[in-house]
């Protein structure tokens, strides 16, 4: 493997830094606490972690970057990541090495100011609610064939419901409303 110049090295940094970041699963592990007190320095270490990982081993592909990441994010923040968002996580900071290991920094940078655009654009937050498991609901979790629903608009004393957030069929009028601005997610019923 072709040692990379400390100019490279750094631009790599910066594109496993910038990858992260705008890796929404990390993100909301990380604004939640999901790493308990030191969820943000958690996840400043990823970043070095990782980019030393292509450091020590020779000819890396995909699927042990993802598999680095896997490991990562469930010793350091108890999450199993299920969205399909590891892979292309996993593909980007392999290009990105890849890149500069053949001095293409200006593709580096582009590709890490469109990740920092994407990002600002597409905020997640999780939103915490009630626990499943309601008093008198004899249904089991995990059910394959059951479609859940999640409202995840804005919330607050003010907000306006969207049409996706209006009673529907999951949901019923008799419902008291949530208290203390927090939002009850329910499974849909068939």
């Amino acid at each position: 493997m072709a040692a990379l110049k400390e100019e490279a090295r750094l631009l790599f940094t910066e594109g496993v830094r910038s990858a992260l970041e705008a890796w929404p699963a990390l993100q909301v592990a990380v604004e939640n606490g999901f790493g308990g007190a030191h969820s943000q320095q958690k996840a400043d270490w990823m970043v070095n972690a990782v980019a030393q990982y292509f450091y020590d081993n020779v000819d890396l592909e995909t699927e042990e970057v993802e598999e680095l990441l896997t490991d990562m994010v469930y010793n350091e923040f108890d999450t199993v990541v299920e969205d399909g968002s590891l892979p292309e996580v996993a593909l980007q900071i392999w290009t990105f090495f890849g890149l500069c290991r053949r001095g293409q920094e200006a593709e580096v940078r582009g590709r890490i100011g469109e990740l920092a655009q994407r990002k600002a654009n597409g905020k997640v937050n999780a939103v915490q609610g009630e626990s499943p498991a309601v008093e008198g609901d004899s249904s089991e979790e995990g059910d394959d064939d059951e479609a859940e629903a999640m409202d995840c608009g804005p919330h607050g004393p003010n907000s306006e419901p969207s049409p996706l957030q209006q009673p529907g069929p999951s949901t019923t009028a008799e419902e008291p409303p949530p208290q203390d601005g927090w939002t009850v997610v329910r499974r849909k019923r068939k």
